[in-house]
């Protein structure tokens, strides 16, 4: 570049720093056009190569103009697209808590500790409306204390609710009993005498399939009725065909997860098939040979209740034998098809003959109908079953309300430390003395239970205790007498969890939180029961860092009223992997 030419460029560079410099000082009250108009001659002065004082003179006298005319009115013309970002940016930086919309008159289903972040029933989240959770900050130690409750928003279970809407449509539709059912009267005076009326939700959708012959997956909540919903059906099929031959064999076999549900089931089929002189057994495992053996002295039963390893020790000792099989139901799914029971269950299922078909349940050389129960079905499930029966032929009945919070029972989940649980418990206890209410108390461990009773025991609190690791001579009997009556406090772990029929109990005490959503579900389960007295409550206690994750998941089901996550009720079929390497076998 030559010298005039560089000397011409400088001096271009330094008016235009000043012209810039008194633009910048302008904007701020002079009209966007005429700046915008002057910036664009600048830049064209800049380019241009022809840069003379004329030009210098233009701009000044234009920025003189605008100088004077600062003192009139400005005029901002905005974009009305950017005018509503910025406003939605306004709105979403000014949110507080108190402005949010969850709170309407009536009843709440949350409360909180803090009135703010409650929610009431007749408030509903939008679909991709994020729920403001009290145990948002329940991590930090600063949350100690803290408190909300999911309030019961109905007095009866949803299963006998939904009955008492039946005859909405026609004011004179009398409410059905099990009459409907074609049972003999002689069961349905059984029923009768018990106060047993009006079939729920789940017996009304189960029992006529099965007494069709379909094989039945029944995934239902707690309390909802469902050993009823497989014994009655059972029972009368039985007695239609009463045993005629002088070796009588057993041809019903209920498989359950414990001693304590194993005797309960065993109490109620006995209850229910004594007018019609059927026989019922129990074998539950924690015993010797011996005492298997001794439950068969006086011949096979019509219908055995059993844990799988005490079926599995009478079938290698060839107590019993299931040629003669009518019925095989597995309660209490979710438990039976856990590692620690799917390997017993499917050496029992190798000795028995499921029938795949319907026209296979009837006629003389009839095989096994297949009944499975429960809440959540993991993933072996399928590939168990696939080998003895074809999964199609499975009949789905499914609840309403599988996998939600009761809504009928309050929950209330308190955070606090360790140390001040047992100080929570004992006043929990002394309150639920005042009102004559049962109460289970549920712990993660064995040493657990043994540390708490020990505690209680100081503090002068009458209870039992039942876990796993107990002798089965000590373990006979303990819940039995809680149901009696003769003490009011059970303290457990998971093992009194699963199906035990619980009416008396008006309060659980989580005090050890629970690992997982079917854990806590089937915890809860234990109170608010078909049948069972009204006003149930759950007391949680949230301590560890884990826990309140799974307290967050919680509450945000229950804002949003939807099932809880991560939980199947569908059997899932085997992959196409397993199903070669079955073929192989």
């Amino acid at each position: 570049m030559r010298p005039e030419e560089l000397k011409a460029w400088d001096i271009r560079y330094s008016l235009s720093c000043v012209l810039w410099k008194c633009l910048v000082c302008t904007m701020q009250s002079v009209r966007i056009g005429r700046c915008a108009f002057l910036t664009s001659k600048l830049s064209q002065v800049m380019r241009s190569s022809q840069f003379g004082w004329g030009q210098i003179a233009c701009l000044s006298a234009g920025v003189r103009r605008m100088t004077t005319a600062s003192s009139q009115p400005v005029v901002i013309r905005i974009p009305r697209r950017m005018q509503e970002h910025i406003e939605n940016i306004k709105q979403m930086q000014s949110k507080k808590f108190d402005k949010l919309p969850t709170v309407k008159p009536g009843r709440l289903l949350i409360k909180s500790k803090n009135p703010q972040l409650n929610q009431s029933v007749g408030y509903t989240l939008g679909k991709f409306e994020q729920p403001v959770l009290t145990s948002k900050g329940w991590k930090s130690n600063k949350a100690l204390g803290d408190y909300f409750s999911i309030n019961s928003i109905q007095s009866a279970p949803p299963s006998v609710l939904k009955q008492k809407h039946v005859g909405d449509d026609s004011a004179s539709a009398p409410q059905k009993t099990f009459n409907c059912f074609n049972f003999c009267p002689e069961l349905v005076e059984t029923l009768h005498s018990q106060n047993i009326i009006h079939p729920t939700t789940v017996q009304m959708q189960t029992i006529p399939k099965i007494l069709k012959g379909r094989n039945i997956l029944c995934a239902a909540e707690t309390g909802s009725g469902k050993t009823l919903a497989y014994l009655l059906p059972i029972i009368h099929r039985l007695q239609e065909e009463p045993f005629t031959d002088s070796e009588r064999n057993i041809r019903a076999v209920v498989i359950v997860p414990s001693r304590e549900l194993a005797e309960q089931v065993t109490s109620v089929a006995r209850s229910v098939s004594k007018p019609f002189g059927l026989v019922v057994k129990v074998a539950g495992g924690g015993r010797g040979v011996g005492n298997i053996k001794a439950a068969f002295t006086h011949g096979q039963p019509d219908v055995l209740v059993a844990t799988p390893g005490a079926l599995l020790k009478a079938l290698w000792k060839r107590f019993i034998n299931l040629n003669e099989l009518n019925f095989l139901v597995i309660d209490e799914a979710d438990t039976m098809f856990d590692e620690s029971f799917a390997g017993m269950l499917e050496n029992i299922l190798s000795h028995t003959e499921v029938a795949s078909r319907l026209s296979e349940t009837v006629g003389l050389a009839r095989k096994a109908q297949l009944v499975v129960v429960g809440a959540t079905f993991p993933g072996g499930v399928g590939e168990v079953l696939s080998k003895v029966t074809d999964l199609a032929s499975m009949v789905t009945v499914k609840s309403r309300m599988l996998h939600h919070l009761m809504p009928h029972v309050k929950q209330t989940f308190l955070r606090v430390k360790g140390a001040d649980k047992i100080l929570e418990l004992h006043q929990a206890l002394k309150k639920a003395e005042m009102e004559h209410k049962g109460v289970l108390v549920f712990c993660n461990s064995a040493s657990t239970v043994n540390w708490l009773g020990y505690s209680l025991e100081e503090m002068g609190v009458r209870h039992m205790r039942l876990q796993g690791e107990m002798p089965a001579t000590m373990r006979e009997g303990i819940f039995r007498n809680f149901q009696r009556g003769n003490v009011d406090v059970l303290i457990c772990t998971d093992i009194a969890s699963r199906g035990l029929d619980t009416q008396r109990v008006g309060l659980i005490v989580n005090y050890d939180f629970p690992e997982t959503h079917t854990d806590y579900i089937h915890r809860a389960g234990r109170v608010g029961r078909a049948g069972g007295s009204e006003g149930g409550e759950v007391l949680s206690f949230v301590t560890h860092l884990w826990d309140v994750e799974l307290v967050q998941r919680i509450e945000t089901a229950a804002r949003r009223r939807t099932s809880l996550p991560g939980m199947e009720s569908e059997i899932q079929k085997p992959s196409n992997k397993t199903e070669r390497e079955m073929k192989e076998k």
